[in-house]
C-alpha cells in the first residue's frame, strides 16, 4: 500500500509540476501580488488533497460518519481542480511536440525552404497553451454547478411499456424506483431528501421499489434519517433489495462479527421503516384474483463485487406466476443470468450512478461509465422480447459530492396490458 502511495504521489506531483510551468509562463506579467497570489493557491490545494488522502489510506481505523465529510471533500477538490489541470496538461504536451517537430525540421532545413518557415510557425505556438488555459475553465465551472446545484435537481423520468403477458387486473399498475441512496453523504441536507420523499409519492404509486446502496459503509449513517426515509407510502408496499455497498465490503472492520452484525442492523432499520427487503426471495401480489411476483436478489455482479444473489433461489416460491418484475442491484446481473427468462418481463437495477457525469446534447448520451457496464442508464430491451431491463442512475451520490448531466433519478413505470 505504502508503494503504491508514494507513487501514484509522485506522478500526480510531477504532473502538477508540468502544468505549473504553464501557468508561470502566462502569469509572467501579471502584478507580483496576484501572481503569487495564484502560485500560492495553486500548491496549496494538492497538498491539502494530498494530506487528506494521506489521513484516508494510512488511518482507516478512524474512519466514521465525521471523517465520510473528508472523503466527499477530497472528492470534490479532486475533480473541480484535477480535471482542468489534466486539459492544460494535453495542451502543453501539444505545444511542447510542436516545439520539438520545430526543432528538428530546422536541423534538416535551410533557410530558404519552405519546410523552415514552416518550422519557424510552430515554435511560435505558445497559443496553444493559452487555449487549453481557457478552456479548462469549462470543467471547473460545470463540476462547480455539479456540486452546488446538480446533486439535488431530482429528475422525475416516467415511462409506459405493455406487456402481453401481464394480467388484466395489473393495466396501469405504477412503480416507483429510486436507487442508490448512499445516506452518508447526504449529511446535513434533509431537507433535499425530504423533496425526494414528497417527489416519490406525489406519483401516487402501487409499489415503490428501491434498488441497493442504502448506505456508503454503515449502518450508522441511517441515525436521524428513519423517520424521513418511512413516510414513502405505496398502495401494494415498498420493495427493497441490498447494493455492493449495504454489505460493507468498503470499510475496515476490526473483526468478522462487527461486519455482520452491520448487515443485519441494515436489515433490521429498512424492515422498521416499512421496506419489504428481498434476500434472494419474492412477494406475490394479488389483484381480482391476477397475480405476478415481484422477485428481489441479492447484489451479484462481476468480481471485484460480490455475488451473493441467487436468482433460482429467488424464484423458487413464484415458480407458477408468468408475470414477474425482478430487483437487482447490479445491471450486469441482467446479461449474465436474466436475459432469456421470459417470465422476468422487467428487471430493475441501479449501481453505475452514470458515473455522476454524463454528456447530454443533440442526441448523445455518453458516460466514460459505458466502458465497464454497456447498459448503464435508461430502458434496455432484450432482443426485441417483451423482456426488459431498466437502470436506474441514482438518487444520492458518493465520492465526488455533485452530478453533471445525471440528475438524480425518480423513475416512474406505468404497465399497460395489450
Amino acid at each position: 500500500m505504502f508503494t503504491r502511495v508514494i507513487i501514484i504521489s509522485i506522478i500526480f506531483f510531477a504532473i502538477d509540476l508540468y502544468v505549473f510551468r504553464s501557468i508561470r509562463t502566462h502569469s509572467s506579467e501579471l502584478d507580483n501580488y496576484i501572481k503569487y497570489t495564484i502560485y500560492t493557491a495553486f500548491w496549496l490545494i494538492p497538498v491539502i488533497l494530498l494530506s487528506s488522502w494521506l489521513y484516508y489510506v494510512f488511518f482507516p481505523g478512524q474512519i466514521d460518519l465525521r471523517s465520510s465529510k473528508l472523503f466527499l471533500f477530497i472528492g470534490a477538490f479532486f475533480v473541480v481542480f484535477t480535471l482542468p489541470k489534466l486539459i492544460i496538461l494535453s495542451f502543453q504536451l501539444i505545444e511542447d511536440f510542436s516545439k520539438i517537430i520545430a526543432f528538428l525540421l530546422k536541423k534538416v532545413s535551410t533557410p530558404d525552404k519552405l519546410i523552415f518557415e514552416n518550422a519557424e510557425k510552430i515554435s511560435r505556438s505558445d497559443f496553444i497553451t493559452k487555449i487549453g488555459l481557457i478552456i479548462s475553465a469549462i470543467p471547473f465551472f460545470v463540476s462547480l454547478y455539479g456540486i452546488i446545484a446538480g446533486r439535488f435537481n431530482f429528475n422525475v423520468v416516467k415511462k409506459t411499456l405493455a406487456f402481453k403477458m401481464l394480467p388484466k387486473s395489473f393495466d396501469g399498475f405504477k412503480i416507483v424506483q429510486f436507487s442508490d441512496l448512499h445516506i452518508g453523504s447526504l449529511s446535513g441536507h434533509k431537507d433535499q431528501l425530504e423533496k425526494a420523499i414528497s417527489l416519490i409519492n406525489e406519483q401516487n404509486p402501487d409499489v415503490i421499489f428501491f434498488t441497493g446502496d442504502m448506505v456508503n459503509n454503515i449502518a450508522a449513517e441511517l441515525d436521524g434519517w428513519e423517520d424521513t426515509i418511512s413516510k414513502l407510502k405505496a398502495k401494494h408496499g415498498v420493495f427493497s433489495v441490498l447494493g455492493n455497498h449495504d454489505y460493507g465490503e468498503y470499510f475496515n472492520w476490526k473483526n468478522e462479527e462487527d461486519k455482520l452484525n452491520n448487515i443485519e442492523s441494515i436489515k433490521i432499520r429498512q424492515k422498521n421503516m416499512g421496506f419489504n427487503l428481498l434476500l434472494n426471495d419474492s412477494k406475490i401480489i394479488e389483484k381480482n384474483g391476477e397475480q405476478i411476483a415481484i422477485v428481489g436478489v441479492e447484489n451479484w455482479g462481476n468480481p471485484p463485487f460480490p455475488q451473493y444473489g441467487d436468482l433460482e433461489k429467488a424464484l423458487a416460491n413464484s415458480l407458477e406466476i408468468p408475470f414477474k418484475l425482478l430487483l437487482s442491484h447490479d445491471p450486469t446481473h441482467f446479461d449474465m443470468q436474466v436475459a432469456g427468462k421470459k417470465d422476468i418481463a422487467l428487471t430493475f437495477s441501479g449501481h453505475t450512478h452514470g458515473m455522476q457525469f454524463a454528456i447530454n446534447f443533440g442526441g448523445i448520451n455518453w458516460s466514460p461509465v459505458k466502458w465497464k457496464y454497456p447498459k448503464w442508464r435508461g430502458l434496455y430491451q432484450h432482443e426485441n422480447q417483451e423482456q426488459y431491463l431498466y437502470v436506474n442512475i441514482g438518487l444520492g451520490y458518493i465520492g465526488f459530492p455533485g452530478r453533471v448531466g445525471t440528475d438524480p433519478e425518480i423513475t416512474v413505470i406505468e404497465l399497460k396490458n395489450i
